[in-house]
């Protein structure tokens, strides 16, 4: 009988990471990290923007109820019921 054992991939250990971090030196330099670094976090904040643009017109098209000023609105009332 065989036994199947699953890869077990997931966020990488500490030697992982130290082996990433010296490959990406290597590749792009010390000085260059934090200028790519930067620019991805600016590229996931608006890819972010984005998607929150589009979800809103989809919403005010669709005559969706569910905007996010009105669920936090929703969530600010059941906080305020559970504290009476």
């Amino acid at each position: 009988m065989v036994a199947i054992v699953p890869l077990q991939f997931g966020i990488p250990g500490g030697m992982e990471l130290a082996v990433i971090l010296l490959i990406a030196i290597l590749l792009f330099g010390a000085n260059k990290i934090p200028q790519l670094a930067r620019s991805t976090g600016q590229a996931m904040g608006e890819f972010k923007r984005g998607r929150e643009e589009i979800e809103k017109e989809i919403g005010d098209l669709t005559g969706g109820s569910d905007s996010d000023s009105q669920k936090e609105d929703s969530k600010k009332d059941s906080k305020k019921e559970s504290k009476d």
